[in-house]
C-alpha cells in the first residue's frame, strides 16, 4: 500500500514509462497495458523518435507538452523533446508523487552490449535509478514500426513482478533484452557482450547536387563464445537481463 502526496492511502503502485522511440510507439502502447494491470500509469515520451539520444537533455528551445490520453489508469502525454527531458519533466511537473516503479521501452531493436551508452531507452531508466526508483529497461530483437510484442509480455511481467516485490538494490537498474523467435527459451542473468559498434557513414548526394553522409555500421562483439554475455544468451533464443549502474568510476584503479 502507498500514499499519494495528499497522504491518502491508494492500493495501486504509480508507474511511470518513457521510451526512444516516440509516444506512437508499439512498444510503448505494449508496455503501457502490461503496467496498467499492476498500478495506475503515468507514460510520457518523446512527440518524435529519438533513439540513440543516451541521456542527452534540452538546453536551446521550450518544452511544450501535449495530454494523448487521460483515463482513471492511464495518462499518456508527448514532449517535443529527449527521453530524458520526458522524464525529468514528468519527475517534476507530471507525476503526483515520486513512483514505485520506472519502466522504459519497449524499444524497437535491442540494447544489448554497449548500445546501453548510446540508449535512450537506458537513458530514462538511469534517471530513474538517479532519484531511487527501481527502473528496468525493455528492449525487443525486432526493429520494424508494425512489430508484435506479444512474445515479449511473459518476460516482462515477470520482471516487473520480481522487482515490484522485492525492489532493487540502491543506485542499480536493469537492462532486459528479449529476443525476436518462435519460442522464448528462458531469462539469463549476464554481463553486456564487450564490443563497439563499427560505424560507417555512407556518402550520399541530395537532390540540389550537395554531399552528405548517412550513418550506417554493425556492432562487432569482441567476446561472441561468451556465455556470461547478453550476445551469447540472445543469439540462443533466451531473454537477457544485465543489471547496469549509471555509475561509471572506475573503483579498481580509484
Amino acid at each position: 500500500m502507498v500514499k499519494d502526496i495528499e497522504g491518502q492511502e491508494n492500493e495501486r503502485p504509480l508507474i511511470f514509462i518513457g521510451n526512444d522511440d516516440g509516444f506512437r510507439a508499439g512498444g510503448l502502447e505494449a508496455l503501457i497495458n502490461i503496467a496498467a494491470d499492476y498500478g495506475d500509469v503515468v507514460a510520457v515520451a518523446p512527440f518524435e523518435h529519438q533513439s540513440g539520444k543516451s541521456s542527452a537533455i534540452t538546453v536551446d528551445f521550450p518544452l511544450r507538452v501535449h495530454s494523448i490520453r487521460n483515463t482513471e489508469r492511464v495518462k499518456l502525454y508527448s514532449v517535443n523533446g529527449t527521453p530524458v527531458d520526458c522524464a525529468k519533466l514528468a519527475f517534476d511537473r507530471l507525476l503526483p508523487r515520486v513512483p514505485d516503479l520506472l519502466l522504459s521501452g519497449i524499444n524497437h531493436g535491442y540494447n544489448s552490449g554497449n548500445s546501453v551508452i548510446y540508449s535512450g531507452t537506458m537513458g530514462v531508466v538511469f534517471e530513474g535509478s538517479f532519484r531511487g526508483v527501481p527502473s528496468v529497461g525493455f528492449s525487443y530483437g525486432d526493429y520494424m514500426p508494425d512489430a508484435d510484442f506479444s512474445l515479449c509480455e511473459p518476460i516482462v511481467r515477470q520482471v516487473i513482478e520480481k522487482v515490484l516485490a522485492e525492489g532493487l538494490p540502491e543506485g542499480v537498474c536493469l537492462n532486459v533484452n528479449i529476443p525476436k523467435c518462435e519460442r522464448i527459451l528462458g531469462l539469463k542473468r549476464v554481463k553486456s557482450a564487450s564490443g563497439y559498434w563499427k560505424e560507417e557513414f555512407e556518402e550520399r548526394v541530395d537532390p540540389h547536387g550537395r554531399v552528405y553522409y548517412w550513418l550506417t555500421g554493425q556492432y562487432h562483439n569482441a567476446e561472441p563464445d561468451n556465455p556470461a554475455t547478453d550476445h551469447y544468451w540472445l543469439n540462443r533464443n533466451y531473454a537477457t537481463v544485465v543489471p547496469c549502474r549509471a555509475d561509471q568510476t572506475a573503483y579498481d584503479y580509484l
